[in-house]
């Protein structure tokens, strides 16, 4: 772990280098969800990107994603605290929010697989959009994902 708690100061003082690093490695917004017309509800999926690794929860080309996913979002600040479908646990979320990051956070623990342990993580529980089939066979309540 760093000397440096960077996680812990105001989220406008953070380069982008230590925003990033505040991902939780979960996996979560890598999951297809869908919007109800009528209500605008959003109803989560266990189906993940076609880009995320099942075995870490993190993304295979994170670099060059938006190249293969066009639509994927660079979480910001300002949408990390507009996002309904952030899960609670998210890291930019609970930070873009003045929330302390939970004991199981890499950056707390110093463990990066300690998300997984938790059961905060996608890891098991999501299947890849290249094999899901029709995602509404796929639709599971937000809390499927934690612990």
């Amino acid at each position: 772990m760093t000397e440096d708690r960077f996680w812990e100061r105001p989220v406008a003082t953070l380069s982008r280098e230590q925003w990033e690093a505040l991902c939780d490695g979960c996996g979560k917004c890598c999951l297809h969800k869908l919007e109800d017309e009528d209500t605008g509800e959003v109803i989560h999926t266990n189906v993940a990107c076609k880009l995320l690794d099942l075995r870490t929860a993190r993304c295979s080309d994170y670099k060059h994603r938006r190249a293969y996913v066009p639509d994927c979002l660079r979480l910001t600040p300002r949408l990390a605290r507009e996002l309904p479908w952030l899960p609670e646990t998210c890291a930019y979320r609970l930070r873009a929010d003045n929330k302390s990051l939970p004991d199981w956070h890499y950056l707390v623990s110093g463990d990066r697989e300690a998300v997984h342990r938790a059961g905060q993580s996608v890891v098991g529980k999501a299947v890849s959009e290249t094999l899901a089939g029709p995602i509404e066979d796929h639709i599971v309540p937000p809390e499927h994902f934690d612990g």
